[in-house]
Parts: C-alpha cells; sequence; structure tokens
C-alpha cells in the first residue's frame, strides 16, 4: 500500500499541541482540588475525631482519591485530545499514538499542578480544621496530660524550665523540719521539686535511693508519718507513676503503628490510583481526538 504524502502544513505543524495539553490539564487540576475540598468536607462532618478510626480514615481517603484521579484525568484527556491541532495527511497509528501522548502529558502537568497547590493553597484553606484536630488530639492525649501538670508547675515556679534544675535541687536540699510546708510558697516549692525528682526518675527508669529518702523526709514533715511509712507511699506513689507513663507510652506507639500502617496502605494505594489516572487520562485524549477528527469529516462531507 502506498503512503500517503506528507503535506507542507503537516511538517510545519508541532507534533504536541501544548495549547490542549494546558487546558486539559487546568481543567484536571481545578477539578481535582474541588473533588478534594469537597471530600474533605464530607470527611470532616462525618467523622467524629473523638471516635479516631484510621483503618476507616484510610480506607476512604483511598476510595476518594482513586474516584478524584478518574474524573479529573478523564476530564483532563478528554479535553486534550478534543482541543488538540488537527494532523492530516497522518497515518492513523501515528494519531493514536499522538493522542495518547496528549492525553498523559495533561495527566502529568495537571498532577505537578495539584501538588503544588496541595503544598499552598490547601494548607491555608484547611488551617483551621488542621489545628482544631491538633488540639483534639493533644487534648485526647494521656501525654499531653502530663505535660499539662508540668507546665503548671513550671508555671507556678515563675520560671522557665530548666535540665539542671533537678540537680540545683539535689545541691541546696534541706531535711524538712517537722510541720514545714504549711505556708503556701513552701507547699508550692515542694511540689514543682518533687514533681522534677518523679520526672527525672521516670526518664532514667528507676528513683533513685537518695531521692526515694529526701521524699519520704518530705511526705513525712507534712503527713507525720514515721520515716518507713512515708518511704512506703513515695515506692507506691512511683508505682503508680510509672505504670501510667508506661500506659500511655503503650498507647502512643500503638497509635502511631495503626497510623503508619494506614499511611502505607494509603500511599500504596494512591500509587496505583495515579497509574490509574494516567491509563484513564490517555485513553480519554483517543477518545476525544477521534471524536474531533470525526465532527471535522462529517461536516466536510456535509459542506
Amino acid at each position: 500500500m502506498q503512503a500517503t504524502p506528507l503535506s507542507v502544513s503537516d511538517l510545519n505543524n508541532p507534533g504536541v499541541s501544548w495549547g490542549a495539553v494546558l487546558a486539559g490539564a487546568a481543567a484536571a487540576a481545578a477539578l481535582s482540588f474541588i473533588l478534594l475540598i469537597l471530600g474533605v468536607g464530607l470527611g470532616l462532618s462525618s467523622v467524629s475525631p473523638w471516635s479516631f478510626n484510621a483503618t476507616a480514615i484510610g480506607v476512604s481517603t483511598i476510595a476518594w482519591l482513586a474516584f478524584m484521579q478518574l474524573a479529573a484525568s478523564g476530564i483532563g484527556g478528554y479535553m486534550a485530545g478534543r482541543l488538540r491541532v488537527k494532523w492530516s495527511s497522518i497515518h492513523t497509528d501515528e494519531v493514536h499514538f499522538r493522542d495518547t501522548a496528549h492525553g498523559l502529558l495533561a495527566w502529568a502537568v495537571a498532577t505537578l499542578i495539584t501538588v503544588a497547590v496541595l503544598a499552598g493553597g490547601t494548607r491555608a484553606v484547611l488551617s483551621g480544621a488542621i489545628d482544631a484536630g491538633s488540639g483534639v488530639a493533644a487534648a485526647v492525649s494521656p501525654a499531653a496530660a502530663a505535660g499539662a501538670g508540668a507546665a503548671g508547675a513550671k508555671a507556678g515556679e515563675g520560671s522557665d524550665a530548666n535540665p539542671l534544675d533537678y540537680f540545683s535541687d539535689m545541691l541546696l536540699r534541706a531535711a524538712p523540719a517537722a510541720g514545714a510546708g504549711e505556708t503556701g510558697g513552701t507547699v508550692t516549692e515542694q511540689r514543682v521539686e518533687t514533681g522534677r525528682i518523679f520526672a527525672t526518675s521516670l526518664s532514667t527508669g528507676s528513683l533513685a535511693a537518695d531521692d526515694r529518702a529526701y521524699l519520704g523526709q518530705v511526705v513525712a514533715s507534712r503527713t507525720g508519718l514515721t520515716q518507713a511509712e512515708a518511704e512506703a507511699r513515695v515506692d507506691a506513689v512511683y508505682a503508680r507513676a510509672a505504670k501510667a507513663a508506661a500506659d500511655a507510652k503503650a498507647r502512643a506507639q500503638q497509635a502511631a503503628d495503626t497510623v503508619r500502617k494506614a499511611g502505607a496502605h494509603t500511599a500504596l494505594w494512591m500509587f496505583v490510583a495515579l497509574l490509574l489516572g494516567a491509563f484513564v487520562a490517555s485513553l480519554a485524549a483517543t477518545f476525544g481526538g477521534r471524536q474531533r477528527d470525526h465532527e471535522r469529516v462529517l461536516r466536510h462531507v456535509t459542506i
């Protein structure tokens, strides 16, 4: 079969219609952003922050991201194929390849635009919701409760936290006299110092013998217990504090692991959704290009 010779216009026309590609990419990026805002709004209205479930959120996020890719990529690819320049006297296989390339380029440009928008605009639009969610997470966290208590002690102390405060207290310790701590200032100082001793001991994993003896003296001077009874109370309270800290750490690790798994699954399925979006954009571009060429042929025949 004899090949159709190329005309001068075909040689001068570029193989890529960047106007059509950018138009399709702009449409796809805008639709992606609109669907993203809609998805976030629906998610925040249907999911309570007090009943957080990373698995459910991961599944719904994956489904919505896949829908976003299908809808936005399809529209962008179709527009890129429908708006591209007519290639006359070009073999059908070459036209099919160029249409596919136009759809792929439109998807790629739209993806880059969407990423750039998400890096800036989405944070500005959703900053209130994100900050509210962060506040809720901090409010319900056991570790945050402990941090709030420590912050209160620091505020009562009237100075910023210093890692050396514990050692300064150790250096300046004096055996408390009987009945000490009846004044408000002394009580505050003892509470702050006790909090620092417990915080340091929990971080190291054990209560030092001299710290135990000193706390026993403080408790005995305030409660009238014997030294042995006071130290037994110190041991009991420290054991409860250590257990609470260990439980809080275990819950935090479990929550972090759940979120990690949900994030990993979301990333993997997002990769699949992006590949599917590239395929749909390329397919829609070939469909749009064929419709454009068909409409032009019908127009010529009618004339």
